[in-house]
């Protein structure tokens, strides 16, 4: 391949990688969502993240990267080497309209966590995913596209309390099944909540004790009371 080559740029997604390295420019083109995985360390084939295993110069206007160049800047001429750098390094271009699309998801995964794990502190409910929608509104919160949830949620929480007054806790709770119902209702229990313990009774009983978000606990009561017809003993043991 050689510098100045033309190749149809209509094969070629939008969405780059790019890295400016001795004054020269170099792009690839990207499978967006695997390419951010990779980038944040997440063992992706780099066949996978890639959509050609060209380097370019320009890739929207087909121009590829010169090899001697390459050669020069990266000590090798193997596209897939130079396209782990490129993306591990340079900056990932997106189109507005897949960066909306990131947001958009994150935004929905992080409200549906506080929605889950967090409640009102005056009844011990959850928020409404509506109400926090609202929150979110009206302290203007931003969701960056490129940083984990876990990475933002914090400070998104301490801006959120401002207008909304937002408890998390989780509920350690004691859950004995009677023999009747007990083998259908294992796995119903571990969907829920986190399994600390538990153990098989001499009446055939199932007794174990759970970990579970303060968010979850009533429909947590009010599954195990259906599909027992209330045939069940529950115990809160303590909420951190």
């Amino acid at each position: 391949m050689v510098k100045g080559q033309i190749y149809d740029k209509e094969r070629f997604s939008l969405n780059l990688a790019k890295l400016k390295k001795g004054g020269e420019n170099f792009e690839v083109s990207i499978d967006s969502d695997k390419a951010i995985e990779f980038r944040q360390g997440k063992d992706i084939p780099i066949e996978e993240v890639i959509k050609s295993e060209n380097i370019f110069s320009d890739a929207k206007k087909g121009l590829l990267a010169s090899e001697n160049m390459m050669q020069e800047l990266f000590n090798t001429t193997d596209p897939k080497e130079i396209a782990k750098i490129i993306i591990k390094q340079g900056e990932i271009q997106l189109t507005s309209e897949y960066r909306q699309k990131l947001r958009d998801e994150k935004k929905k995964r992080i409200i549906d966590y506080i929605h889950v794990n967090g409640a009102d502190p005056k009844t011990g409910t959850p928020h409404p995913i509506t109400r926090i929608e609202n929150a979110f509104e009206e302290v203007k919160i931003h969701i960056d596209e490129f940083k984990s949830e876990d990475s933002q949620i914090q400070e998104i929480i301490k801006k959120l309390r401002q207008v909304l007054p937002i408890k998390f806790e989780i509920n350690e709770i004691e859950v004995k099944i009677p023999a009747v119902h007990a083998g259908k209702m294992y796995s119903v229990v571990k969907n829920f909540a986190k399994i600390i313990k538990d153990e098989w009774l001499n009446d055939g009983s199932w007794r174990c004790i759970v970990e579970l978000p303060g968010g979850l606990k009533n429909d947590f009561f009010d599954k195990l009371n259906n599909l027992t017809h209330g045939e069940i003993e529950i115990n809160i043991l303590k909420t951190k």
